[in-house]
C-alpha cells in the first residue's frame, strides 16, 4: 500500500518525520491526543516499493519514517514537530544511535508550502535555543511517496515490548533524551 494523500474527508492531515529507527518513532507520537494513527515505512528515495534489507542495503536512497495522520482541529503541526525534535539527536549527520548510514538520517518531510515554513521556523528556535553544541542537520524536504514498513515492523513496540526497551536504552536514546530534554 501506498500512503501519499489526505484521508477521512480531508479533516485529517499528514506529517512525515525521519528520525533513526522507526521503531522509535511510534510511540511518542501515538501517545499525543489528535493523533489517529502513525504508520513506519520508507520514503525519500528511489526505489518503488522497497523492502527493509534493501533499505538498510543502503539500495533505494530511502530512510527509515514515520507517517502521522492528525486532526489539525486537536494538534497543530508544531506540535507534532516538537514532539519530532525530542526524539532523536538532530545533530548527528551519520544516523542515529548506534544505527548508522543514510537510512537512519533525520528529515523533516513537508506536505506542503505551510509545512515547509513551520519546519523551517522550528529548526531554527531549535538551533538558536543553545540545547546542543552543535548545528541542527536535520533535512527539510519535500514529503515524496511513502511506503509503509513489512507487517512485522508494525506496532513493534507493542508486539516486542521487552525488546523494544532494552533497543532505546541499548541504543542510547532513552539516555540522550534524558539529557538534552529531561524525563
Amino acid at each position: 500500500m501506498v500512503v501519499t494523500s489526505q484521508n477521512e474527508e480531508g479533516r485529517l492531515e499528514l506529517a512525515t518525520f525521519a528520525g533513526g529507527c522507526f521503531w522509535c518513532m511510534v510511540a511518542p507520537f501515538e501517545a499525543a491526543k489528535g493523533v489517529v494513527r502513525v504508520l513506519p515505512g520508507y520514503t525519500g528515495g528511489h526505489k518503488e516499493n522497497p523492502t527493509y534489507r534493501e533499505v538498510c542495503a543502503e539500495r533505494t536512497g530511502h530512510c527509515e519514517a514515520v507517517q502521522v495522520s492528525f486532526d489539525p482541529a486537536v494538534i497543530s503541526y508544531e506540535e507534532l514537530l516538537d514532539i519530532f525534535w525530542r526524539q532523536f539527536d538532530p545533530t548527528d549527520e551519520g544516523g542515529q544511535f548506534h544505527d548508522r548510514g543514510p537510512s537512519y538520517r533525520s528529515a523533516v518531510f513537508y506536505h506542503d508550502e505551510t509545512q515547509r515554513e513551520k519546519a523551517e521556523i522550528s529548526k531554527k528556535a531549535l538551533n538558536d535555543s543553545g540545547r546542543f553544541n552543535k548545528p541542527v542537520v536535520t533535512a527539510i524536504l519535500p514529503a515524496a511517496t511513502f511506503y509503509p514498513a513489512e507487517e512485522y515492523h508494525q506496532d513493534y513496540h507493542k508486539k516486542n515490548p521487552d525488546y523494544y526497551k532494552q533497543y532505546r536504552r541499548g541504543s542510547g536514546r532513552d539516555a540522550f533524551i534524558e539529557k538534552h530534554w529531561g524525563k
